[in-house]
């Protein structure tokens, strides 16, 4: 579902500012996979799912999604296959829209525009239907404002957005980051719920090791641009945070210098 073939991008080429952050990275998910990706700051970890979302092209390499080429494709043609949710809960959601609205909004991505009534009968209900899902009770709350929801729900209407239209790829850049502990929790639990009852590939990004460890069914560290540790499975299930620690210094042949994923 998604190829990275010797992604090499570099920053501000040919000054003192000169930074590589992707160098060679290769990485293959077959149909389904939900990765989990941690590493240090500067790890390359947003550059790559910018680099796969089109937010930039790479300087060298190939990236292919469910076979399409879209190395060269800018941002607004890759955006019919991806889902995305960014860290900060502001971002997927219209503050001064209705909750129904940005619902609509995200059902009739890429459709043709009409003169036809708003949101019918059967679209509400189908949208009424769905936030269910989330367990937030805002299923009853269809015509109320965003922006009068709290962070935490409105990352979990974000999420839900996201995946209204099942994309082939769903990337999620520290979605959880921005939230309380309490919160957090409850959108990792949702997440699981969509990603898993709509068998969605999906890249999840995050700083808390116990929550790359107990989430997906693959999970990668990377350093200075590319992968250094790849696991799935049984031995992915029987990790530990000390574990992880061990495969950085021993792969990276260093201390991780990321206190946020230590002390989380």
């Amino acid at each position: 579902m998604l190829d990275l073939h010797s992604i090499y991008k570099t920053f501000n080429a040919g000054t003192v500012n000169e930074k590589t952050a992707l160098n060679g990275l290769n990485l293959h998910l077959n149909e389904g996979d939900f990765v989990t990706v941690i590493g240090g700051n500067g790890a390359g970890k947003s550059t790559m799912l910018n680099a796969v979302a089109g937010t930039w092209f790479v300087d060298e390499g190939k990236i292919t999604i469910d076979d399409i080429d879209v190395t060269k494709l800018p941002e607004h043609k890759r955006a019919k296959y991806l889902g995305r949710v960014f860290q900060d809960p502001m971002t997927g959601t219209a503050a001064t829209m209705q909750i129904e609205e940005n619902m609509a909004l995200a059902a009739r991505r890429g459709m043709t525009r009409s003169l036809k009534a708003g949101i019918t009968a059967k679209e509400r209900e189908f949208y009424r239907e769905q936030l269910k899902i989330l367990g937030l009770g805002l299923e009853d709350r269809l015509t109320s404002k965003v922006g009068l929801l709290s962070g935490g729900q409105r990352q979990a209407l974000t999420l839900l957005m996201a995946t209204l239209k099942k994309p082939r790829l769903l990337l999620l850049d520290e979605h959880t980051a921005a939230l309380d502990p309490k919160t957090a929790a409850k959108v990792l639990e949702t997440t699981d719920k969509i990603v898993n009852s709509e068998h969605l590939t999906t890249l999840m990004i995050t700083h808390n090791m116990r929550d790359a460890i107990a989430h997906g069914n693959r999970l990668i560290m990377m350093n200075a641009g590319h992968v250094i540790y790849d696991v799935a499975g049984e031995e992915k299930k029987h990790l530990t945070v000390q574990d992880l620690l061990a495969k950085f210094e021993e792969a990276a042949g260093g201390e991780l210098a990321n206190d946020r994923m230590i002390l989380s």
